[in-house]
């Protein structure tokens, strides 16, 4: 069963893990509806497929937790990448394309899954207080691991499953 959650962002750690699985779920559900061909073709997101757009959600699981990694270790990880600033965010994103474009669906699909239950257990072995407390932690500078974790797992989720379902629509109405 999927719960409806009220508007925003999760506030709590139960409710950011709930979150984390339906959202994940409900973004696989829009993934299905599409045809499995369609999956890998056609512009779901500008010029990336369906595809595309899993690479690119699980890339920011990744970033997530090599952040997390680094910071837990007690370092300053590079965020949101070597080099970039979130204002270079669209450079970062067509870096990911780039390099992701020509992997296999089934390569991508199994990343993905595989890193949603990395970034799923990372969160989970946090308290609420330490997800949730602005500058608990240097690494995560005026923010929190929590809203990190967020806009790297539900918000992105959200994002990705709409321009699925759009996708879907359009591409066998």
């Amino acid at each position: 069963t999927t719960t409806v959650w009220a508007m925003g962002r999760p506030a709590t750690r139960d409710e950011l893990l709930a979150r984390i699985d339906s959202d994940f779920e409900a973004l696989w559900r829009s993934v299905e509806t599409v045809p499995g061909p369609d999956r890998q073709r056609g512009q779901a997101c500008g010029d990336w497929t369906v595809k595309d757009l899993l690479a690119h959600l699980d890339a920011w699981h990744e970033m997530f937790l090599a952040w997390e990694a680094v910071g837990r270790a007690g370092g300053k990880p590079p965020i949101p990448a070597p080099g970039l600033t979130w204002k270079q965010t669209p450079q970062l994103n067509e870096q990911i394309w780039l390099r992701t474009r020509d992997d296999a669906w089934d390569d991508v699909a199994a990343r993905l899954t595989a890193s949603h239950a990395r970034i799923r257990d990372v969160v989970a072995s946090y308290s609420h207080d330490d997800l949730f407390t602005k500058k608990r932690f240097a690494w995560t500078g005026s923010t929190s691991v929590g809203s990190y974790a967020t806009s790297a797992t539900t918000s992105h989720y959200d994002w990705a499953r709409k321009l699925v379902r759009r996708y879907g629509r359009n591409s066998h109405s």
